[in-house]
């Protein structure tokens, strides 16, 4: 059995999809962010050493040990489960991935490490520096920390983002999925910076972007994920 550890509110999010787009049987279990910090809960050091959301745990394989499989990171999940159980499905989500040595599965790869490696590096600087004229910074200092995160924002972040959703627009153009004519987990690892970006700027320079989005919210196992995983609040 795959046991989810969905932190609300959180990326694990998308590991709810992908496990409803297999089809596979799972378990989850929420866990409530602490109500002062807004951090994971202790809770989850005793599943990962690093105490962050998502994880999973598989008792269905055994690692070296014995023990059940245990496995971290958005990335690196979602590459399992589709390693794993990604044959055992039918039609359009047989495998989330495309064939060995195609331009599809290398569009697959970078978009895979580009949600981390890239598109979400400008979007948590930006909230670090969105909060640094409020409490707890001590009110005498704030006005100068205001304009220190205006100067950064103004000048890196931003233009970082529009970078990206330049580039990732562009290349919907060619195609309704990031690589190719149908979903990867690629999109399912997007999604999460994409609707970020959504909630807090919005799109509406970048039409492809939108259409993808729109895909992804109309798809039943995204619908599904959400009823059980609880919608994002970002």
């Amino acid at each position: 059995m795959i046991t989810v550890h969905h932190l609300e509110n959180s990326r694990s999010q998308r590991i709810l999809w992908l496990l409803e787009e297999l089809n596979l049987e799972y378990r989850l279990e929420i866990h409530a962010r602490d109500a002062g910090s807004m951090r994971a809960p202790r809770a989850l050091k005793d599943i990962h050493p690093l105490g962050k959301a998502p994880v999973i745990t598989d008792t269905t394989l055994s690692g070296d040990t014995g023990a059940p499989v245990v496995v971290a990171e958005s990335g690196a999940i979602i590459e399992y489960l589709i390693d794993v159980y990604g044959s055992q499905g039918s039609g359009e989500s047989a495998h989330l991935r495309p064939a060995p040595g195609t331009q599809a599965e290398r569009d697959y790869r970078f978009w895979l490490h580009f949600a981390e490696g890239s598109a979400m590096l400008p979007l948590m600087l930006r909230l670090v520096f969105s909060r640094l004229d409020k409490p707890p910074v001590p009110w005498l200092i704030r006005p100068v920390a205001r304009l220190l995160a205006k100067g950064v924002n103004d000048k890196f972040i931003s233009p970082e983002i529009k970078a990206h959703l330049t580039y990732m627009d562009t290349c919907l153009e060619r195609r309704p999925w990031l690589a190719g004519d149908a979903l990867t987990g690629a999109d399912i690892q997007m999604s999460f910076p994409i609707q970020a970006l959504d909630t807090r700027q919005g799109l509406k320079n970048h039409p492809n972007i939108q259409d993808w989005l729109a895909r992804i919210r109309a798809r039943a196992a995204f619908q599904r994920a959400v009823d059980k995983g609880g919608e994002l609040a970002l």
